[in-house]
């Protein structure tokens, strides 16, 4: 069942039992109070029966027993039956003395020897209703001695039309109560239609979602309860979606990553079997030989140097990072002593200055880091090309930079240069000894100290690589 079906029959059967209730309610007050009414008047009446009759015996007596009960009945019945009330007198053997209407009417005698049974010598009064067949009628009873016999005088008033009229309002309300229900229902169900119209939304947009139509977002933007559920359902799709797009996105990295691995397995490898198979199956000269030799050596060095890299790539990944001061004063001369030969043997102007400071990380990953970057710098550069380094302590990081005059990086490839196996110039790189995964471990070792990375280049006019480091990086592994 759907959940505005599930409003609209809840909120119908609570509106039904509210109603009901309700109604029943008001309707036995209304009729309750009609009661104690006729009860109240009826036992008025009666007390004011005993006193006329009382009184008109009294007055009587001398005449005699029999007429002065008779001249008080008359009395007492010309002046209260006009008012509808129908007056009784029996004897305490039971004999009517007026009040034929209680034998006509059937079970009207039994009510009344019901009503006089309840009389007792504390309470001289005593009423009740009975409902009979032939209607419903109000009895009230009291004990009056006079003469030497005790007689009870009682009143009786028809209350059939007043039953009557409470069944006629209960017929009329039931009636009203299913017209307004009809019409409350309709009402009850366009606006559970109405309220749920935005979830229902919700649904075919998560519908659509699941079927691949990713951009479809809710446009329900009310400042209530759906409107924070829509808003929420929102951003947990733009969520999934990058998260969809991140994970496309890595899967493309690996499938690259293994494609150019292998890419860069083939090469040295086809050499290596290639010259192995010359030795093994032609006469080569001498000089030919120790060519062949060459190849296989300086291609089983390349593919030495491939593998290291990859498992320094892979180690790095795994091993938990320990923060430790490193002195930039210590980095500095273990570069210039290691740089300063390779720069001389390349006929490169280098040069390094560094600021005074302190780099929390790993002494021997900032050492590669930095020896990759100024590698990179030395291979862009030409023959009498320059290469700095230059480092300074700023306010909330230190900064370092490198930077070449080399032939630099064409702009629409700057951001693809930390991706692993990734060359600029593939065939350049190659013949210098490079596999493209350098600027990978340079952006690995920049994020393990917290760092960023940013490169700047201009295609012809040389490079600058930025890089900063916190000066205090917030890990548990500090030391």
């Amino acid at each position: 069942m759907k959940f505005s079906d599930k409003l609209f029959f809840a909120t119908t059967a609570l509106l039904t039992a509210i109603f009901t209730v309700f109604g029943i309610w008001m309707l036995s007050s209304y009729f309750q109070r009609i009661l104690d009414r006729e009860m109240e008047q009826g036992s008025t009446e009666n007390m004011l029966f005993q006193y006329l009759f009382e009184m008109a015996y009294q007055s009587t007596l001398g005449y005699g027993n029999e007429y002065a009960l008779n001249r008080a009945i008359d009395s007492a019945k010309e002046s209260m039956e006009k008012g509808g009330s129908m007056l009784f007198v029996q004897t305490g053997g039971g004999e009517i003395l007026y009040g034929e209407h209680l034998e006509r009417r059937k079970g009207l005698l039994e009510a009344a020897e019901k009503v006089r049974g309840e009389l007792t010598e504390e309470n001289d009064f005593a009423s009740g209703i009975s409902n009979l067949e032939s209607g419903d009628f109000l009895l009230c009873i009291c004990e009056s001695n006079v003469g030497a016999d005790k007689l009870y005088l009682g009143i009786c008033r028809d209350l059939t039309d007043i039953y009557e009229d409470r069944q006629s309002l209960l017929n009329q309300y039931r009636l009203a109560l299913v017209l307004l229900l009809t019409a409350g229902g309709i009402c009850m169900y366009l606006l559970s239609r109405y309220i749920t119209r935005p979830i229902r939304t919700l649904g075919r947009v998560a519908g659509w979602i699941a079927a691949g139509n990713y951009e479809k977002r809710s446009k329900y933007k009310a400042p209530d309860e759906i409107g924070e559920l829509a808003a929420s359902f929102n951003r947990m799709a733009d969520r999934l979606v990058e998260q969809m797009q991140e994970k496309e996105l890595e899967a493309k990295h690996k499938e690259d990553f293994t494609a150019a691995f292998a890419h860069e397995l083939k090469t040295p490898l086809t050499s290596i079997i290639g010259y192995a198979d010359m030795l093994n199956s032609i006469d080569l000269s001498e000089e030919e030989r120790r060519e062949a030799y060459f190849y296989i050596y300086s291609q089983g060095k390349r593919l030495e140097s491939l593998s290291h890299k990859l498992l320094e790539l892979v180690s790095m990944e795994k091993q938990p990072m320990v923060y430790r001061e490193v002195p930039i004063k210590k980095l500095e001369e273990n570069i210039r002593t290691a740089m300063r030969p390779v720069w001389k043997q390349k006929n490169i102007k280098g040069k390094i200055v560094m600021e005074k400071g302190v780099i929390y990380g790993d002494y021997e990953l900032l050492l590669s880091l930095f020896y990759n970057l100024l590698d990179n710098a030395m291979k862009a550069v030409p023959e009498g090309g320059f290469v700095l380094m230059k480092g300074r302590c700023l306010k909330e990081n230190y900064e370092i930079k490198v930077v070449d005059n080399g032939r630099g990086i064409p702009k629409e490839e700057i951001h693809r240069i930390t991706e692993a196996f990734y060359m600029v110039d593939k065939s350049r790189s190659r013949k210098e000894g490079g596999a493209g995964i350098g600027m990978a471990l340079c952006q690995r070792i920049v994020s393990l100290h917290q760092g960023t990375l940013k490169i700047d280049s201009k295609l012809g006019d040389g490079t600058v690589v930025q890089i900063c480091f916190p000066k205090s990086p917030s890990d548990r592994n500090k030391e």
